[in-house]
């Protein structure tokens, strides 16, 4: 025979379906804004610009100021839409200049993203797992490069690369080189500015991914008899994959369109389309094919980033 059991007040209230919440108009309102402000910043500060450089990419090249055309207003917004054109893009399939540019450009950023790699991970490993203490400490020193110039940081390079720099001198005054080395105005000179510029941008993803990882895994490893080695490319190095791919993306983005280290420590001869950029808008004043090189190059950079993350989430969804 089946017993019941009579459940007491408080335990009723607990086993007792949550209560609606009321419909609070404020609250609705106050979350769409919430979700709209993004959207508008995105709006105003990157879809805007980038629909005036896409319209001034089908535009011809004009003496004048500004100096292509057409520059309709709503009174000739139709003039204007009949005379835009695609001639800029074909242009770039036509002179290996651009396409050299893109090439030279995508093979040093990435270059420089895997050494900065290389540097940024045994420091990020060795702040997460300093002593709590010490970590503040250790992000300052990190970030501190920020509280100095740019450009300043890169002129400073300038002095050390050059053949009478500092790095020449001491080498010269160790015995280890007898003459002074060629570094200054190559790609060596370019890949160690941008290391040292951005390897704060790969450090710091790095160690927000490190420094949440669960070490008592690699202890657990340890006890299995794993090697180190292997328990840092089995347990450490896959739970720290989406700082690795924050911080390479926060470094390769820039450095495809880096013009000032490029300049200053490649000299005039390093082809990167940032520099090429700069010559089209301010040497031979083409904002027109100068703008279709920019869009062009926006478009290879965005893409494989949303093809990644797009395949990013369907591995997330079947995982679960």
């Amino acid at each position: 025979m089946a017993t019941t059991t009579a459940l007491s007040p408080s335990d009723a209230a607990a086993a007792a379906p949550p209560a609606a919440k009321p419909f609070s108009l404020v609250g609705w309102v106050a979350n769409r804004v919430v979700i709209a402000v993004p959207y508008l910043w995105l709006l105003v500060f990157f879809l805007v610009p980038f629909a005036i450089v896409f319209k001034i990419s089908l535009s011809q090249t004009a003496i004048a100021m500004p100096p292509y055309t057409p520059v309709f207003g709503l009174d000739t917004f139709w003039e204007g839409i009949r005379q835009l054109s695609f001639d800029n893009y074909v242009w770039l399939t036509d002179d290996p200049l651009y396409f050299n540019a893109y090439i030279s450009s995508v093979l040093i950023a990435g270059v420089s993203t895997f050494l900065t790699l290389l540097v940024g991970y045994p420091i990020a490993y060795g702040m997460a797992r300093a002593p709590s203490s010490i970590r503040p400490t250790l992000l300052m020193l990190v970030i501190l490069p920020f509280w100095t110039s740019f450009l300043i940081r890169v002129y400073a390079w300038i002095g050390i690369l050059k053949p009478e720099g500092l790095l020449n001198q001491l080498l010269l005054t160790l015995g280890i080189i007898d003459e002074p080395l060629v570094i200054l105005n190559t790609h060596t000179a370019i890949f160690i500015g941008i290391v040292y510029s951005y390897l704060p941008f790969m450090i710091l993803p790095l160690y927000s991914a490190l420094e949440k990882m669960d070490y008592s895994l690699i202890e657990a490893a340890k006890d299995l008899g794993c090697p180190p080695i292997s328990a840092f490319w089995k347990i450490t190095f896959p739970l720290s994959l989406p700082g690795v791919v924050a911080g390479c993306m926060l470094v390769f983005i820039p450095a495809v369109g880096e013009f000032v280290i490029p300049d200053l420590l490649g000299g005039s001869q390093t082809l990167m389309i940032g520099k090429t950029l700069w010559n089209e808008f301010f040497n031979n004043r083409d904002w027109p094919v100068s703008s279709a090189v920019a869009v062009i190059l926006l478009l290879l950079l965005i893409v494989p980033i949303m093809i990644f993350q797009n395949a990013q989430a369907r591995a997330q969804e079947q995982g679960r």
